[in-house]
């Protein structure tokens, strides 16, 4: 579905080549300062032309409110954000709607969706519609206020030299993917709701939106296998939590500790490329040759830091002001009593 999260609801639309897409996000608190100009940074990250290696399609991405913003201020209704689509060359995809590209969804769209689907620009399964992401994270810091999350870029195509990595792309005429890490400072104890509501469910439940993303791993990750327990346990320091390694993440039986909250992911290569490949011709039934032309992305990574960014803090905010709907603290005092 296209909906996600409990409290802070989100639950977002539109297509690539579409009039627009944009977001709904239910349950922000009243009261929250929001202008136009607070989304413009994150969404100038996410844009694709400004650094080398991204696509050269340019969009405004200056958001258009419908409804919860009033007098510059959120109003506790539903909030209704728009981005609108000028910038499509749709007539590329029309030419060739009956060779779907390897990589994409255009197979299996077309086949869950009986032929119906939008197929102009991966339509509703682009990365265009990542930007909604963005502006539902603009939102969700304000939110969080206190807590910083930030995201950076490990390696390219294999190396941690990021220009190398480009470079070997450009010579092999193809494209290269990237491992991204998030991490997330000053988070209270406690958030997440086990178990289905952990703080590691929901956070890869919506890092698997991000179209391109192939894996994740908390703290260690996979490394945590070759380990053994006494190393990978994290020795608990002081009565805030704090531990002298933090191997598990900031994660413990899907509850944040205290400690940074710390997980990577990793995007695979854009799939879109000029190199020739094979296929399947829907309507002659038989493999041809294809090269995508157009306007793509060299390594999508490029442009999913601030998307990795934007989707924790959806997570984190919606995790919040669950905590806070909870009366923890009546247990509490009822347990100081006792004691």
């Amino acid at each position: 579905m296209n909906s996600f999260g409990t409290i802070f609801r989100i639950s977002i639309f539109g297509e690539s080549h579409g009039e627009s897409v944009g977001i709904v996000i239910d349950g922000c608190p009243a009261g929250l300062p929001l202008v136009a100009e607070d989304f413009l940074p994150d969404l100038e990250r996410r844009k694709g032309g400004t650094q080398k290696g991204t696509t050269p399609r340019q969009e405004d991405d200056y958001p258009i409110f419908k409804s919860g913003i009033f007098k510059n201020r959120t109003t506790g209704a539903p909030i209704t954000i728009l981005f609108e689509n000028k910038n499509t060359r749709s007539e590329d995809y029309e030419k060739k709607k009956n060779i779907p590209r390897p990589g994409h969804a255009d197979f299996v769209a077309n086949k869950k969706f009986a032929g119906f689907e939008d197929y102009r620009g991966s339509g509703h399964f682009s990365g265009r519609l990542t930007v909604a992401l963005v502006a539902a994270g603009v939102i969700s810091k304000k939110i969080l206020s206190k807590i910083n999350i930030s995201a950076k870029i490990l390696e390219i195509g294999g190396e941690q030299d990021l220009e190398k990595g480009l470079q070997k792309a450009i010579a092999a005429k193809d494209s290269v993917g990237g491992i991204i890490e998030c991490t997330a400072k000053d988070l209270p104890i406690g958030l997440g709701e086990p178990f289905f509501n952990s703080v590691e469910s929901q956070i890869s439940q919506i890092v698997f939106s991000i179209p391109a993303v192939r894996a994740i791993e908390f703290g260690t990750g996979f490394a945590a296998a070759k380990m053994f327990g006494s190393e990978h346990n994290d020795a608990i320091r002081n009565t805030e939590g704090k531990t002298k390694t933090n191997h598990a993440g900031g994660v413990v039986g899907g509850l944040t500790n205290g400690n940074d909250f710390v997980f990577r992911i990793a995007v695979k290569p854009t799939s879109s490329i000029a190199k020739e490949q094979k296929t399947l011709n829907r309507k002659t039934g038989k493999q041809e040759i294809i090269s995508v032309k157009g306007r793509h992305d060299l390594c999508i990574a490029l442009r999913v830091p601030v998307v990795l960014e934007s989707v924790t803090a959806i997570v984190l905010a919606d995790l919040m002001l669950l905590e806070q709907q909870i009366p923890r603290r009546l247990f509490q005092e009822k347990n100081k009593l006792l004691k």
